[in-house]
């Protein structure tokens, strides 16, 4: 039997991260919250994600310096970008996938399926 994708979600809003680590898990996906880009960096040394899904804005680090990070680092694992901002500039961002909020929580599976 396959091993499940593990996904990271990162949101410093907690009723969101909250909901989508619980969709998820719901859905087959091994799921982790993490509130900031700083949290996950601290605790992702120990732990294989598949895919990270991670708010644009966020106190402290942003999700394209997250990014940013990552692609310093030689990761390839890919990223998929949630935000409320509607900027044409953030197509562009490098993510495996950008969806803006409010988005459905199928939308955001096949957005996972894509990048996995």
């Amino acid at each position: 039997m396959p091993e499940e994708p593990k996904i990271a979600v990162i949101d410093d809003d907690d009723s969101l991260r909250v909901a989508l680590v619980d969709s998820l898990s719901s859905r087959g996906f091994g799921a982790d919250g993490y509130s900031s880009g700083e949290s996950f960096i601290s605790t992702a040394a120990n732990r294989s994600y598949d895919c990270v899904v991670t708010d644009i804005h966020m106190s402290g680090m942003s999700g394209l310096e997250l990014v940013q990070w990552l692609e310093a680092r030689g990761s390839l694992i890919p990223v998929i970008l949630v935000t409320a901002n509607t900027e044409a500039i953030l197509e562009t961002a490098g993510a495996a996938g950008l969806l803006r909020k409010p988005f459905e929580i199928d939308d955001l599976i096949k957005c996972i399926e894509n990048a996995l």
